[in-house]
């Protein structure tokens, strides 16, 4: 084996698993969720406001994050924003001790910017990962992500089961998930930093924010929102529409949530094989009548079996969104940290506008029915779902 064969080796299985610890850290926060939400006896619209607070913090960190990665390298930022998680989850649990939610919530704020930041750096190595090894690989690190969720919700769960602190679990898993992070980073691919752009502040700031005014990458951006809405409602409310729809145990709203992330990892280990035979767009758009499908499954049916078989089929369908997006965006090595930026960005803003929306919607009509409103993006994503054709198939159409 060549040494770049070995390092492109050792890279993809580096990213795979820094997906993977973001994933659990991730799912082991929102397993637990109904406990946050008893312990502080918190109504379903200030539920929402806190989810969208930490949001915003995401939607801070965005921007800057490609152009971050790009100078610094994406090992040293994902080392970063992993300790910067760690640090906001610390203040989350100090809000949890003393009952203080405005503390919580600014902790969730600093979680989610040290999240967000760690979520651009990953898939800006990710798409220079695949260019390395020439396989559009970007299906099977959002698996990975996903197994971090399986494994993270099964912990919340058994957590959940034997009455552990939210504070003492969620302490462990934070500095747990930190420390792997900084060893494992250690494979990335070496950074090579970009050459420091010419020209005048304007002509600079013109070329860091220039995908806003690409419209293909705007367009594979509003495809990431539409899906990421999908996925985000279900990672946000599933364990509290199945408590609350069901009047059952937070236990079985963690498997619930369980279900749907085990169907997400599937469908994304399977992703690699399916792109490669029919396509981005073709994949794309079946994805989202199995995510319709599901979801109205989910929300509609009066028996627990059939809500979690909704649940399967709508993590099948949300599965590939986000991946594809990312590989679309990193099409063109050259410009990969500043489209990925664009496009998360735009993405993020579904976890701003979900859940307050679906928050104050649940206020009225609860948690399970509340969710049809994504039904709307979901179409949406199938008709902008084009944008994402690999980019030397969308030149050799427009010649």
């Amino acid at each position: 084996m060549s040494a770049a064969a070995a390092d492109g080796r050792r890279a993809t299985t580096a990213v795979l698993v820094v997906f993977a610890l973001n994933g659990f850290l991730f799912a082991n926060w929102v397993s637990r969720l109904p406990a946050v939400r008893d312990a502080l006896d918190l109504t379903p619209g200030q539920m929402g406001l806190l989810l969208l607070i930490g949001s915003i913090g995401s939607l801070l960190a965005l921007p800057a994050a490609g152009a971050f990665a790009q100078r610094s390298g994406t090992a040293a930022t994902v080392r970063g924003s992993a300790g910067v998680a760690a640090g906001g989850f610390a203040v989350v649990i100090a809000g949890l001790l003393v009952g203080a939610v405005p503390l919580l919530a600014v902790g969730l704020l600093v979680a989610q910017v040290g999240i967000a930041g760690w979520d651009v750096a990953m898939n800006v190595e990710g798409g220079v990962v695949e260019h390395a090894i020439s396989r559009e690989i970007m299906p099977r690190f959002h698996a990975g992500f996903s197994i971090g969720t399986v494994a993270g919700a099964g912990v919340g769960a058994v957590a959940a089961l034997l009455h552990v602190p939210v504070t003492v679990h969620l302490a462990t898993v934070a500095v747990g998930v930190a420390l792997g992070t900084v060893a494992t980073t250690r494979g990335f691919l070496p950074h090579t930093a970009a050459p420091a752009p010419g020209g005048g502040r304007r002509r600079r700031l013109a070329r860091a924010f220039g995908g806003w005014r690409e419209p293909r990458t705007v367009l594979v951006g509003v495809m990431v929102l539409a899906f990421a809405l999908t996925e985000g409602a279900a990672n946000d409310w599933v364990a509290l529409a199945v408590v609350d729809g069901f009047a059952t145990s937070d236990a079985v709203g963690a498997v619930g949530f369980g279900v749907f992330v085990v169907a997400m990892t599937l469908m994304r280990l399977a992703g690699e094989t399916l792109l490669a035979r029919f396509g981005r767009v073709a994949v794309l758009r079946g994805t989202t009548v199995l995510a319709l499908a599901g979801l109205l499954l989910f929300a509609l049916s009066p028996w627990l079996w059939l809500a979690f078989a909704g649940a399967f089929l709508w993590g099948l369908g949300a599965a590939l969104g986000f991946p594809a997006g990312m590989s679309a965006a990193g099409d063109d090595p050259l410009h990969a940290a500043m489209r990925v930026s664009v496009v998360a960005s735009i993405g993020y803003m579904a976890f701003l506008c979900g859940p307050p929306l679906l928050g104050l919607l649940a206020e009225h009509v609860g948690y399970r029915h509340a969710l049809l409103a994504i039904a709307g993006p979901l179409l949406l994503g199938f008709v902008v779902s084009k944008a994402a054709r690999p980019l030397a198939d969308s030149r050799q159409a427009a010649a």
